[in-house]
């Protein structure tokens, strides 16, 4: 284990579960919270709130989901079966599950919200409460699709393309990609630092990364809807907060806390005047909203 250096006070573990080898910053004492990630980031987007989770009397966990930052990357191609988000979901419960943690709350962003939605469906004994950050049911948005979603979530339909499209243009030049994507979805200037930036693009230069970046989306647009389609009449049982950012693409087009309503039995929802990138962008009002919904 060493310390992580973005994550004040926590320590850095790989651990091999469901076959899979998961990197994730943990600490903390104190009912067990999991915080999952969305793309291009990796666990670090966590690093403005997480340690004063820990302070606030909670075991922290944040995870690199797989194929993203030092995770390990799976090998996929249609029909991007490991890339499920079912698989993704079963990776973290394993992981919690070998740290003790039987039960948790779990806070998603972006991708890590759509794992989280599937985890609150599959493992419905695991999850005790769950929070989604700036995402509406994936069903709900492709079923949804007009000009003005396609042209502002260009990438939803971008990295979807028949390997390897994607990846060969990407690996082109990532780093352009990459600055371009975040820079677009932040609307909160100096959000994200250099450092973070840097970090994010050390993996984003991986081409087994972007692939794997790209194998998400792919599944998120196939076998993750197969899946969604087949539980469209169930609900979540546990209480569910939905976050958006006012400035943002989801905030702006879709009603996001009726759009959980129809997925969830018990739904609060709130916006903050951010952009896609929360945890960055207003890291105390979010922290804030967490602590309040964990302690309700």
């Amino acid at each position: 284990m060493t310390a992580s250096r973005f994550l004040d006070g926590f320590t850095l573990r790989d651990e091999t579960v469901n076959g899979v080898r998961i990197h994730f910053a943990m600490a903390g004492v104190g009912p067990p919270v999991l915080l999952l990630h969305g793309h291009p980031q990796t666990h670090i987007v966590w690093r403005k709130i997480a340690p004063d989770l820990v302070k606030a009397g909670y075991s922290v966990i944040a995870s690199d989901l797989r194929g993203y930052g030092d995770s390990e990357k799976v090998e996929s191609h249609a029909p991007h079966l490991p890339y499920a988000k079912r698989e993704m979901a079963k990776d973290q419960v394993a992981l919690m599950r070998m740290l003790g943690h039987d039960r948790f709350a779990v806070v998603g962003h972006d991708r890590g919200g759509r794992v989280a939605h599937r985890m609150a469906l599959d493992h419905p004994d695991a999850v005790d409460r769950l929070i989604v950050l700036d995402i509406a049911p994936t069903l709900t948005m492709y079923e949804q699709t007009n000009q003005d979603f396609a042209t502002r979530y260009f990438w939803w339909f971008f990295l979807i393309q028949p390997e390897d499209l994607p990846e060969r243009l990407i690996g082109q030049d990532p780093e352009y990609f990459l600055r371009r994507h975040i820079n677009g979805q932040v609307k909160t200037p100096g959000a994200v630092n250099e450092d973070a930036m840097a970090e994010y693009l050390r993996s984003y230069r991986d081409p087994a990364t972007v692939h794997a970046i790209c194998e998400d989306y792919r599944a998120a647009a196939t076998i993750d809807l197969v899946h969604d389609r087949a539980d469209a009449d169930r609900l979540i049982d546990a209480p569910l907060l939905a976050i958006w950012g006012d400035k943002g693409v989801v905030g702006q087009l879709y009603d996001v806390t009726q759009t959980w309503k129809e997925k969830a039995r018990h739904v609060r929802g709130c916006g903050f005047p951010c952009g896609h990138a929360i945890p960055e962008e207003v890291p105390n009002a979010l922290l804030s909203e967490v602590i309040d919904f964990l302690a309700s």
